[in-house]
């Protein structure tokens, strides 16, 4: 059976993105690095929003991105991805298949065929798989930095997701790493 894990980037006060889609904070450190090479070598497929899979789609294939962080570009470049949008007319990142319609559907079809998937960002998804009950790991990489407002992880949640602590790891750069399972 597969399952559905998500990772994402969070401020001390619980935003994953900044005011104004800001995310010039996310700053993974030379181990924050090592973890997404690591969690890239797994061949997860990659599971986005439109939003997220535009802003991914646009850096990790740039230039900057290749020539700075190769082994993450090249992770994420090689690896499946689903984008899941209503709107989204193409989807034409390399490995990418784009999915209008049954987000619950497509990914409980995909565990039952033994697929493992990594939501990354994408705060909708990730509100519609807490609530949906088929979340089964988060991981969060907390950032030392407190934003004051932004866009909240799990905004718009409408009832309790609950989840188990199974390890935490401080870095150097004061970023700690979280890891949950649901219940």
């Amino acid at each position: 059976m597969g399952k559905l894990g998500a990772f994402l980037f969070i401020s001390l006060d619980g935003y994953f993105k900044g005011p104004n889609e800001d995310l010039s904070w996310h700053n993974p450190g030379p181990e924050g690095l090592e973890l997404s090479v690591e969690n890239l070598s797994s061949r997860s497929t990659l599971i986005f929003g439109k939003t997220t899979y535009q802003m991914m789609a646009s850096f990790w294939t740039s230039a900057t991105a290749l020539e700075t962080m190769k082994p993450v570009a090249d992770g994420m470049n090689n690896n499946n991805k689903i984008v899941f949008s209503r709107t989204l007319e193409k989807a034409d990142w390399n490995n990418t298949r784009l999915v209008k319609e049954n987000l619950t559907e497509e990914i409980n079809r995909l565990k039952q065929q033994g697929t493992t998937m990594t939501i990354l960002g994408s705060g909708s998804i990730l509100t519609q798989c807490a609530e949906l009950g088929i979340l089964d790991e988060l991981q969060l990489l907390v950032v030392p930095v407190a934003l004051g407002k932004g866009t909240a992880i799990f905004n718009g949640l409408k009832k309790p997701f609950n989840l188990k602590l199974v390890s935490a790891r401080p870095f150097s750069n004061g970023a700690v790493l979280l890891n949950y399972k649901s219940f």
